[in-house]
């Protein structure tokens, strides 16, 4: 192979190769945002499973999820939680021994006293549990979550 031709045989790869990884990185699309406001329920219930599921992930000790949980849900649901979780071996918010893999939060309706969610939580591929959380309009604390609703819709 001569000069000439390994040299244009160098530039079509490289052209190959730099378009391609424009074709890729063009693809990947726009940025993505998230928001949402502190008096949204909707938004509380996620930020609360997103950071919970990040404080189990990272194994704080115990420390931050406990203080999520305090934070968040109401005094009688925290203990109620506690009793299911000493029944069931397993952790109450997320209904399991494990960590789920991603999550995602759907206003289930709202009344004068609350707001339900469907929470999502994804395990693997097309592996998913479905979790109904209820939080009150007033002080904005989780009161219930489980596999039904409360029914006071």
């Amino acid at each position: 192979m001569n000069s000439k031709t390994r040299t244009v045989l160098t530039a079509g790869v490289l052209a190959l190769t730099l378009g391609l990884g424009a074709t890729a990185q063009a693809s990947a699309g726009a940025p993505r945002s998230v928001s949402g406001k502190p008096s949204d329920n909707i938004t509380r219930i996620a930020d609360f499973y997103g950071t919970y599921i990040d404080a189990v992930l990272d194994e704080d000790s115990g420390h931050l999820g406990k203080a999520l949980r305090s934070h968040y849900l109401t005094p009688a649901f925290q203990k109620e939680l506690a009793a299911w979780e000493d029944r069931e071996h397993a952790d109450g918010v997320l209904r399991a021994q494990n960590v789920p893999l991603a999550w995602k939060v759907t206003d289930n309706g709202t009344t004068r006293n609350h707001t339900e969610a469907v929470v999502t939580l994804t395990w693997s591929r097309g592996v998913t549990t479905k979790l109904v959380v209820d939080m009150t309009r007033g002080s904005h604390r989780i009161f219930h979550i489980g596999e039904k609703s409360v029914g006071h819709k």
